[in-house]
């Protein structure tokens, strides 16, 4: 069970990624595409999925926020991510602004990625 949790928590981490890549580009060409329902939606469908599989795997391992520094930082950098990303996609008040935040998201993403695959609170900064 453990694995199938684990799978499926990184398969929707990488979609959530990979979409807000598409979004954003979409932001940077101005597509009319943003505004589609179903681009709307599916985000959040994903994400909601995302999070159950995080809250069982928590469960599962006895691992939680605040015990566990990585996790304490995965989090902190998932709601960093959210944040920006929103700037990036719908509260960015100028196309510069927008793109800062988006470039900002994308960074605070793949640290997210590199805190959760190495389980150090430094994430990619450890190989400096």
């Amino acid at each position: 069970m453990y694995i199938a949790f684990k799978h499926a928590h990184m398969m929707f981490a990488v979609i959530s990624g990979l979409f807000f890549l598409v979004r954003g580009c979409w932001m940077l060409m101005e597509s009319g595409m943003l505004q589609k329902k179903w681009v709307k939606i599916l985000p959040h469908v994903n994400d909601t999925l995302l999070l159950i599989c995080a809250i069982v795997l928590c469960v599962l391992l006895q691992q939680y926020p605040l015990q566990q520094s990585w996790l304490t930082v995965k989090v902190v950098a998932l709601v960093a991510y959210i944040l920006l990303g929103m700037v990036a996609l719908k509260r960015g008040k100028t196309k510069s602004v927008r793109v800062m935040a988006f470039g900002a998201a994308l960074l605070a993403y793949l640290f997210t990625f590199s805190v959760a695959r190495t389980h150090n609170p430094l994430g990619f900064f450890a190989l400096m």
